[in-house]
């Protein structure tokens, strides 16, 4: 039988109608979503349905991805397909902690727009990152340490997709050092911030605060950190790890090779686009790695899943 890893994208797959077919078929779906809106006191349903300006803000963005991420999932439990462990791509990690039951959908939501917000202010101006492509993390680390200003790896992606981020200037220096050492591609991205890295410490500490009065439940099922990349059991420890993770490195292949040393054979990823996905083929294509996306996708996995089974 498969063992089976739900996994959950970040920031930068959002775009308008996400999730919209799940809210219309599903009543759990639409509960989310209500609910979402309740806690955070915006039209969530709006803004990830309706054309607007506000989408792509990190404040809002990151919201409205986890309300996405978490209608998708309550109908894929009605549907009955289940993980062993669950991990999540820095904002993503919401939504495994959820599906873990370690953290209910109010406290999510009520966090997740607190983070937001603080992401969007730490470091409103100056801030840059950049997609290195074609080269390996021991060069990227080197260069980055080399570079006067701050700049330093924010995801390990994949093989061959690492991202730097950091002051403008650093990371546009660092990027120019890379393709003289024969990176194939450095690619400055459109971020409203430089997520991930130092710059950012303050908000991960004022996140603590938000986090000091949210109940951390008993585990169902382990997740997997972006910032150590090992399993997480202990409640204790989850607080203490989303404060660092504002900071710290997505460590994402670690984390997947992490999961495929557990035995995971599948993973599902839950929520809009297929950028988890794509890492996952180039991590390990020994590996079976699906997606759902639209209400059509869970009907796919499901039978997938039925197959390997033997039902």
């Amino acid at each position: 039988m498969s063992r089976i890893a739900f996994v959950f994208p970040g920031q930068g797959a959002q775009y308008t109608g996400m999730a919209k077919d799940f809210y219309e078929k599903f009543p759990v779906s639409r509960e989310v979503f209500e609910k979402a809106s309740k806690v955070s006191g915006l039209n969530v349903e709006t803004l990830c349905f309706e054309e607007n300006e506000i989408l792509n803000i990190t404040e809002y963005t990151q919201i409205a991805m986890l309300a996405a991420e978490i209608a998708i999932l309550r109908a894929v439990e009605k549907s009955e397909i289940t993980s062993q462990v669950n991990a999540g791509l820095s904002l993503g990690e919401y939504g495994a902690l959820v599906a873990s039951k370690v953290m209910t959908e109010e406290d999510a939501f009520a966090i997740v727009r607190k983070r937001g917000i603080l992401m969007q202010e730490a470091y409103p101006t100056g801030g840059a990152m950049s997609a290195v492509l074609g080269t390996d993390a021991e060069l990227i680390e080197k260069i980055c340490e080399e570079t006067e200003g701050i700049v330093s790896i924010a995801n390990y992606n994949c093989p061959g997709q690492i991202v730097i981020t950091g002051e403008e200037d650093a990371v546009a220096a660092a990027g120019k050092a890379l393709s003289a050492a024969g990176a194939r591609r450095v690619i400055p991205l459109k971020v409203s911030g430089p997520f991930h890295c130092g710059l950012l410490r303050e908000a991960g500490e004022k996140l603590g605060q938000a986090l000091a009065d949210v109940e951390i439940q008993k585990f169902t099922t382990p997740y997997v950190t972006n910032v150590t990349a090992q399993n997480v059991t202990e409640p204790e420890q989850v607080k203490e790890l989303l404060i660092k993770q504002v900071s710290s490195p997505v460590r994402w292949q670690q984390c997947v090779e992490q999961m495929i040393s557990d035995g995971v054979d599948t993973f599902i990823e839950i929520g809009p686009g297929r950028t988890l996905t794509g890492f996952l083929k180039k991590i390990n294509r020994n590996v079976k790695a699906l997606h759902i996306e639209k209400v059509e996708d869970l009907e796919t996995v499901r039978k997938e899943i039925l197959v390997n089974a033997g039902e």
